[in-house]
């Protein structure tokens, strides 16, 4: 059997100061970054935050005002998308419904006018390589959704492009076959070795399959790392929020003698640490599974934020109890290891919550 993507070495992308508008919206707004040879990359984003009208740039199917794009060092701005050697699968999947599998991933090799041979051989290597071997004479009616996801990603590869573009390609899958397929995913972009670019705004899909994710808002990118160095070191209150949950307590510093509080604009006060390093400005950003609860005040925690609330809610999530603490006005979310037998705060409980001092972040936008 043939093999597919065994004859090129990966290639880096580049984006240099990209500005793209739709008459006075500007969609997106000097956009600059590196996709690293190999990696599986995401944008990640909210709806219309600009993540596919990049994706679309790098295609081909947009065209930039401003800045360029370059793949292995080379600008390929101004090539038409049939020059750029990317490959590229829709949210819709786009198979063509009067012909069998084996010809929707035929298609292109038939354009570019490959021998008929080859295309046979590499037809069936590509749906090998997705699991399809035994489908290739059905019509895409007669698939499941996973299935047909599956016939567009080997319509893509079998042509051997240097780039693979995804378009949210799990978004018309139901939950359980969204985890299926995404492992598939990965796996077949390690055994390929292909550069690839994975555009979602489901934050869960981009952490656990992608190398590096670049999140973006409003047609800027907001910061860009590991899934881990997002969600650990997030730049701004964007990211934080987005990455995973994330209680964002707005307020100003005070001190009452030797001790100082962050207290909130209805007057609650969060006792810091004496040992955190505290800005001057900036909100204060801590995750639901930093938070410890206790029935008594812990004092004896110098290095830990501590504050009173009472429970308001709680949600068994499996491996988690999630409990929702009024602390003023706002309500702060603390998640617990569930252990059977355990005792569970209840609805109306008072409780002292408790922050580790490194699990506290300071965020100014």
């Amino acid at each position: 059997m043939a093999q597919l993507g065994n004859a090129r070495r990966a290639v880096g992308i580049t984006i240099e100061g990209v500005d793209l508008s739709y008459g006075d919206n500007r969609v997106l707004k000097n956009v600059s970054l590196e996709v690293p040879p190999g990696d599986l990359f995401a944008f990640l984003g909210p709806s219309g935050c600009g993540k596919t009208t990049l994706l679309r740039l790098i295609a081909g199917f947009n065209r930039a005002d401003k800045g360029r794009v370059l793949i292995d060092g080379q600008d390929i701005s101004a090539l038409p998308p049939w020059k750029r050697d990317v490959g590229m699968v829709f949210q819709s999947y786009a198979l063509w419904p009067h012909m069998t599998v084996a010809r929707n991933v035929a298609f292109g090799l038939e354009e570019r006018r490959v021998p008929r041979k080859e295309i046979e051989t590499r037809v069936a290597a590509a749906l090998e390589m997705v699991g399809l071997e035994n489908l290739g004479h059905r019509r895409p009616s007669e698939l499941s959704g996973g299935q047909q996801q599956r016939v567009a990603l080997a319509r893509t590869i079998v042509v051997e492009p240097k780039v693979l573009l995804l378009d949210e390609p799990l978004s018309n899958l139901d939950a359980k076959l969204r985890v299926e397929v995404r492992r598939e995913l990965r796996e077949l972009q390690q055994r390929l070795g292909i550069t690839t670019i994975f555009v979602t705004h489901d934050q869960e899909e981009a952490n656990t399959i992608c190398d590096r994710v670049a999140v973006m808002d409003r047609g800027e990118i907001q910061q860009v790392g590991t899934p881990m160095e997002l969600y650990e070191a997030p730049a701004n209150l964007f990211v934080a929020g987005f990455l995973g949950t994330a209680n964002i307590v707005d307020g100003k510093l005070v001190a009452v003698g030797p001790d100082v509080s962050y207290q909130t604009a209805d007057g609650e006060r969060i006792r810091l640490p004496g040992l955190a390093k505290v800005p001057l400005k900036g909100r204060l950003v801590f995750r639901p599974q930093s938070v410890a609860l206790s029935e008594i005040d812990p004092l004896l925690e110098m290095n830990h934020a501590t504050f009173q609330g009472r429970i308001v809610h709680r949600e068994f999530l499996g491996a988690t109890m999630r409990y929702g603490i009024s602390f003023g006005a706002r309500e702060i979310l603390a998640d617990m290891p569930f252990r059977a037998g355990d005792r569970q705060h209840v609805t109306g409980d008072k409780v002292w919550a408790s922050v580790p001092a490194s699990a506290l972040l300071w965020l100014e936008t």
